[in-house]
């Protein structure tokens, strides 16, 4: 940990740098060790979370050794680490859809230098880049007007719930109920409808139902981790904070229960729209 309390001094320096259109960061490691020191992974997990603010067209990670130790084993490190970094984006919601590279390169050779100095330039060679490649923004060019068919309008959340033809099985998915990545609470333009939803709950008291959660971008069909609580249960914890809140606004809870589906359910397209929470319907009674 000594050498690495030095080098968290340098890279503090410039968490984000920014070369032409790449945003990189580096994550270093200790002499040996794949595994991502806390301190280096809260880094990193900053760095991530400034990643919601811009649209990512690809995401490569390189992994890199000192040159102390033999070829074949700095090789085998270098992508030990690299894949580490990568099941850390992963369950942060960061889709592998995105990542081009993950690769250990082994080995950086020792640049000449004073021999005080050789120890400090072997840490900063203990160390994994990555380079985030912003998809630019699409300027519209101007074209003549089309002539369109209209669109069948899907219907929202609450028609459906207000639909008297709902029955025991179906599914209502919240569209535009959409999750902060890496946490249970909603984005701040999803409350409104979310609070119309409740609405139309309390209204339709006949009905009883599942609140499921659901995530994106984890390995294995693992849980997140919801970065709050650092625990790996992000889908049951947007579902428990639908419940909560639907509780809060006086749906019955004996109308009502939660599960995390975690990454079981995929509904393809733009990783976002699995960050979402939907309801089962598994009771219907007869309308007052």
């Amino acid at each position: 940990m000594k050498h690495l309390s030095v080098l968290l001094l340098i890279a503090l320096q410039s968490v984000f740098v920014f070369s032409q259109n790449e945003l990189t960061h580096v994550v270093y490691f200790e002499t040996d060790k794949y595994e991502v020191p806390p301190t280096e992974e809260s880094r990193l997990l900053l760095f991530i979370s400034k990643l919601n603010d811009i649209d990512v067209k690809s995401i490569a990670i390189f992994g890199f050794c000192d040159d102390i130790g033999a070829p074949s084993y700095n090789l085998k490190l270098s992508q030990q680490r690299a894949n580490a970094i990568k099941a850390i984006f992963s369950s942060n919601e960061i889709s592998e859809q995105l990542i081009s590279h993950v690769d250990g390169k082994g080995e950086i050779l020792l640049k000449i230098v004073e021999e005080k100095n050789a120890s400090k330039i072997r840490g900063l060679n203990r160390k994994v880049e990555i380079i985030v490649n912003p998809d630019p923004p699409i300027i519209p060019e101007k074209k003549a007007p089309e002539i369109l068919e209209p669109k069948v309008e899907k219907k929202a959340a609450t028609e459906l719930i207000k639909d008297s033809n709902l029955k025991v099985g179906d599914k209502i998915v919240f569209d535009n109920i959409l999750f902060k990545t890496g946490y249970s609470t909603v984005i701040p333009e999803s409350k409104k409808t979310l609070e119309d939803i409740a609405k139309a709950l309390v209204e339709r008291d006949d009905i009883y139902f599942t609140i499921q959660g659901h995530v994106c971008c984890t390995q294995f069909s693992r849980d997140a981790i919801d970065r709050k609580t650092k625990q790996r249960n992000l889908s049951v914890a947007r579902a428990k904070y639908v419940y909560d809140y639907f509780a809060k606004k006086g749906v019955n809870t004996k109308r009502m229960r939660y599960l995390g589906m975690r990454r079981k359910f995929p509904l393809g397209g733009d990783p976002k729209f699995d960050r979402r929470v939907e309801i089962v319907i598994t009771y219907v009674g007869e309308t007052k």
